[in-house]
């Protein structure tokens, strides 16, 4: 039975009373649960040891570190037996290498004709970061161009809803490979300019400011007004726990107008669900496009590698009828087999639960003197005020590896606007050109083990970690400065913190 949030928080938006947890068959928290929850979410105030199950950031779902590149790609470790084949089945249709119709290949083919990828797995390599260009391997750069243009329909019951559309040609996404016989829509082009910022204590660090272009048009030009904003695939880890965390808890959070003076003003992102046709919040994508695990899978599935499901029945996927030969070619829909799409229900589903289970690896060193300094540095910068530590997810019945689990995901899943530095200029729903949804920091101290690179933020310009503090700005701003500001002890303390998590 799938029942509606009960409680509504009065510093909530108006519309919180409209986005429920009806993706999830939620059991309603107890009075005496939610009593025991609140002293557990308390902020700490002893920094001089880890606090109860610190070490477990996904509760019982939490995975053993292990020294490789395999770190992510565990299941959550309180997976029931029975569920191992479900996993594992999903994993080989994320590493599935799909390919264009026609084929004698029918249960992969219907790829494209124009893509990004032609598998999960060549984004998500090892279900870590991607990588920006230039790579040592130039198939491992799995890095994209959003595109849209000003102007278009607002969905009904969204508030503060920013008209955009896709291009009229070229669609939402920059496709730049294509089956044999088409053209690849175009290239990414990125050139880097290097800028030095000398922190308090002397020392210099240079930031990469990126430039993106769409380049070499083969359908024509892109509109006059076409925005583009560059993403590379995050990491995995977490997906589900994410997901199962309450509505009304995210909600709990938002200080859109930013009412304790604070200067942190997060916003919740609402979105159209297409599975379940009303307005929900977002959770999932660099601006929390994507209101659940399955309709994030569906979204790549379509716009990533051109596939259809029965969330996006469009075999061509991204292709527009300003591409005609696209739309035109043949395509790996079968009447009769795979519920007549390319991606059929059962693999979409295979697919979410993959995701959805993909463990995140215990903590290391959090007892240790310097990590635990960190910490204390991080509360005291207010990093915390967006990068929320903890939550407790829903009591689910038929999801025990998500249900009713203390995390430490470190983010608040909140839009925030971050200044004109990392303003990509391009709005999708609520959110701003400006605005980013909080990432995730659970798993980002193994990002070169599992990537094989140190790249951070939205489109990778970061190069390490604290690069990626100081392109900080807007609400975050003044913890960048802090961070700036702090004695080199602590800043080193404050990153091995990091590095821990």
């Amino acid at each position: 039975m799938r029942l509606a949030l009960l409680l509504i928080l009065t510093c909530a938006p108006a519309f919180a009373q409209d986005l429920d947890d009806r993706h999830l068959p939620v059991i309603p928290r107890t009075p005496a649960e939610t009593a025991k929850i609140s002293p557990v979410l308390a902020p700490p105030t002893d920094f001089s040891k880890p606090e109860p199950f610190e070490a477990k950031p996904a509760g019982a779902a939490t995975v053993r570190d292990i020294a490789t590149a395999d770190a992510f790609s565990q299941h959550s470790a309180n997976m029931p037996f029975e569920a191992e084949m479900n996993f594992k089945l999903g994993n080989a249709l994320f590493r599935k290498t799909w390919v264009a119709a026609p084929s004698s290949t029918l249960a992969s083919d219907g790829l494209g004709p124009l893509y990004n990828a032609r598998a999960c797995q060549d984004c998500h390599l090892k279900d870590g970061r991607g990588h920006t260009p230039p790579a040592p391997d130039a198939s491992r750069v799995s890095m994209f161009l959003r595109l849209s243009i000003p102007g278009g329909p607002v969905p009904d019951g969204i508030a503060d809803w920013i008209a955009t559309s896709p291009d009229p040609t070229y669609g939402g996404q920059l496709q730049d490979l294509a089956a044999p016989g088409h053209a690849a829509e175009g290239r990414m082009d990125v050139t880097w300019t290097e800028t030095p910022v000398t922190l308090a204590d002397g020392t210099t660090v240079s930031l990469r400011a990126p430039g993106y272009a769409f380049s070499d048009p083969a359908y024509g030009p892109a509109a006059s007004d076409l925005l583009l904003s560059p993403r590379v695939a995050p990491q995995m880890i977490g997906l589900g726990l994410l997901e199962a965390i309450p509505a009304g808890d995210i909600l709990a959070r938002a200080d859109e107008d930013d009412a304790n003076g604070d200067g942190i003003s997060g916003r919740p992102q609402i979105v159209p669900s297409t599975e379940f046709g009303v307005p929900m919040l977002g959770r999932f994508g660099l601006k929390a496009g994507a209101p659940t695990v399955k309709e994030q899978s569906a979204g790549a599935f379509a716009g990533d590698m051109g596939l259809s499901t029965w969330l996006h029945p469009d075999p061509w996927g991204d292709c527009t009828t300003g591409e005609p030969t696209c739309i035109d070619a043949p395509h790996g829909q079968e009447p009769e087999v795979r519920d007549g799409l390319e991606v059929d229900r059962q693999s979409l589903d295979l697919v979410t639960f993959y995701a959805r289970n993909l463990g995140v690896p215990e903590r290391r060193g959090i007892d240790d003197p310097t990590v635990l300094r960190g910490k204390e540095v991080f509360y005291a910068t207010g990093c915390q005020s967006c990068h929320q530590p903890k939550f407790v997810t829903n009591r689910l019945t038929d999801q025990p590896e998500q249900s009713f689990q203390l995390i430490w995901p470190y983010t608040d899943l909140l839009l925030h606007d971050m200044g004109p530095g990392l303003a990509d200029n391009r709005p999708e729903g609520r959110a701003t050109g400006s605005e980013w949804k909080t990432p995730p920091l659970w798993g980002i101290g193994l990002t070169e083990q599992v990537s094989g690179h140190s790249e951070f933020l939205h489109d990778g310009r970061a190069r390490s970690l604290l690069e990626a503090i100081l392109w900080h700005g807007g609400e975050a701003q003044s913890q960048r400065d802090t961070v700036a500001n702090l004695q080199p002890e602590d800043r080193a303390a404050l990153l091995a913190f990091l590095g821990s998590l």
